[in-house]
């Protein structure tokens, strides 16, 4: 079982922020999310969000039984090193999977790709020196700059007694430079920010356009801890991510609610005025609270992360930002100080 010692080793002073910019780049694509990606596509999506000025990207174990770390690691051999800054995820360790039979894929959890593994979790110390080395292996790369505990839901005592403390040990001697933990949640990811000394959390759909949960917990108490929140899943799985939201788009990967539906529309009433998108406001919009630093999003093609890019450029008139939340529909809580 490898220990924190031979693990190759980044520099032990770490900054006090991750310079992580305002978009990142979440490569669960890259594992064949949903659906499997041409040869011809995904190996044009990094070098886009590169040109785009991305120097964020994200991946985990989880997305396509290690698909997507080997893919992002492809991509970025050859980019410098010190430019860029790479996360990615622990809890769930790959293993052989016995029962896989040819043509078996690991659709049952949303990845096209052969379930020739499969998925165990396990938050302990030796897990996670053996995630960590196993995941430097897949990316090809001598070091990772961020670990996150992975939607450790239903393992809180377990992050909390032997994940967090592994990951302290691996900060402490200089093998990553942060960690913190990524979740579908706040309430969870705030006691994480009082209870353990991370650095950074990733929260996915909570602090959005239609849903400013975060802003009751976490992100108070990110703030008063100065800890870095990265917000994901902007777009709610599809409803927030087209000018108006298509019939049959997802809401949280569900059907959404008609009242929803009605207040997205709405918003690009008012939005379309101003010559402004709802993608363009939901991309921005979280980025508008002191403790939110970077927003991650997914893409499946180069022009897409190219798009999202163009869109986190255009500028929002503030006017537009206090009409929202006037009507009522926005979150004042995103009318704030940055």
């Amino acid at each position: 079982m490898p220990t924190p010692s031979s693990v190759s080793r980044a520099e032990p002073d770490r900054p006090a922020r991750l310079p992580l910019g305002p978009l990142g780049y979440g490569a669960a694509a890259l594992g064949n999310l949903y659906s499997a990606r041409p040869d011809d596509v995904w190996p044009g999506i990094v070098p886009a969000a590169w040109e785009a000025g991305v120097r964020y990207f994200d991946t985990a174990p989880h997305y396509g039984l290690g698909l997507s770390e080997r893919r992002l690691g492809e991509s970025l051999r050859g980019l410098p090193r010190d430019q860029y800054i790479l996360s990615t995820k622990v809890g769930r360790l790959l293993e052989p999977n016995p029962d896989y039979r040819p043509g078996d894929t690991d659709l049952p959890n949303l990845f096209d790709t052969p379930a020739t593994s499969r998925r165990r979790v396990d938050y302990s110390r030796d897990g996670i020196l053996r995630s960590v080395e196993e995941s430097l292996i897949r990316l090809d790369v001598d070091r990772i700059d961020v670990l996150f505990a992975h939607d450790p839901d239903d393992h809180e005592r377990e992050a909390l007694d032997t994940a967090f403390p592994a990951l302290d040990e691996l900060r402490s001697q200089g093998v990553i430079r942060a960690y913190g933990a990524g979740m579908n949640q706040s309430a969870m990811l705030a006691r994480f920010v009082r209870e353990t000394d991370l650095d950074v959390v990733m929260c996915a759909g909570r602090y959005t356009l239609l849903d400013d949960s975060a802003a009751r917990d976490l992100l108070p108490a990110a703030e008063e801890r100065g800890v870095q929140v990265v917000v994901a899943a902007v777009f709610n799985s599809g409803l927030l991510a087209t000018d108006r939201p298509r019939p049959g788009a997802h809401f949280d990967y569900a059907q959404p609610p008609q009242s929803l539906v009605a207040r997205t529309n709405r918003i690009a009433d008012v939005a379309g005025e101003y010559g402004v998108t709802v993608p363009q406001l939901a991309l921005q919009f979280p980025l508008r609270h002191p403790a939110v630093t970077t927003v991650v999003t997914g893409a499946d093609t180069a022009a897409q992360i190219s798009a999202n890019a163009q869109l986190m450029e255009k500028p929002i008139p503030t006017a537009l930002w206090s009409r929202l939340i006037e009507e009522g529909l926005i979150p004042a809580a995103g009318d704030n100080r940055k």
